[in-house]
């Protein structure tokens, strides 16, 4: 299972907000033994909206999307997410009665419009002020505040996705070689992928020190310890000078 974010709003293209989301779905994806494969940031442009959705829903990952779910105008995520599906908007009855419970005749004609979701979604409860967010596809939409998202993202992760929990997360070796161009180690770094299929490798050039290159091993321990050994073997093979390190 792979796992992407949707950030939405003009503000964070516009540079009025940063991101928050990026790093917290980082660090509760880690916690869990997961990794985070894509991010999007898009306006709040009905057609790209929904064209993202169109090729995330393509993608069979499990997608995080934040923001714009809210009842104003601006707020767009729902009504594109299913065009995406070709579905229509519909209350959901669940939440219709908890903005009833919380609002009384105050949730109409205006807050009513939270309820309105993609037919055949289910909720995401919101700790802080009831507000739901909700799930369909393994889509699952959030608001765009931190403290209401971050908490409703666990909430997704640990009730829909513990199969995908892994007891470790990924490991990584570190190597930086010296006084060699990057260009001479792409015959040994294809050589270690090939052998080690299951594993991932990071080059890096220093912009400053010129032959400086950080190389990384990514991947399940055991693999990751087996491709880094081979690693050394042809560094020391090739008379090219290394400095391991840890992450």
């Amino acid at each position: 299972m792979q796992f992407r974010i949707v950030i939405v709003g003009d503000e964070l293209l516009s540079g009025k907000r940063r991101d928050k989301h990026m790093p917290f779905v980082i660090e509760a994806l880690s916690k869990r033994g997961l990794k985070l494969a894509e991010v999007r940031i898009v306006g709040d442009e009905p057609e790209l909206l929904t064209q993202t959705f169109k090729e995330t829903l393509a993608s069979g990952a499990a997608v995080f999307s934040f923001g714009g779910i809210g009842a104003t105008p601006d707020d767009i995520t729902r009504q594109c997410f299913a065009t995406a599906l070709g579905v229509a908007l519909e209350p959901h009855k669940e939440f219709v009665t908890i903005l009833e419970n919380k609002f009384g005749q105050q949730a109409y004609p205006n807050r009513i419009h939270l309820t309105e979701f993609p037919e055949g979604s289910t909720l995401i409860p919101n700790p802080v002020n009831q507000m739901a967010g909700f799930s369909l596809r393994e889509h699952h939409f959030v608001p765009g505040f931190p403290n209401m998202a971050h908490p409703m993202i666990e909430w997704v992760l640990d009730h829909y996705y513990q199969a995908f929990f892994q007891a470790e997360a990924d490991a990584e070796y570190l190597i930086k070689v010296e006084n060699t161009p990057e260009s001479e180690l792409i015959p040994l770094l294809e050589n270690v992928l090939e052998t080690n299929p299951e594993i991932r490798i990071a080059s890096l050039p220093s912009t400053q020190n010129r032959g400086e290159v950080e190389l990384g091993v990514k991947g399940k321990k055991e693999s990751v310890l087996i491709a880094a050994k081979q690693l050394k073997n042809a560094l020391k093979n090739s008379n090219i000078k290394f400095t391991e390190y840890a992450d």
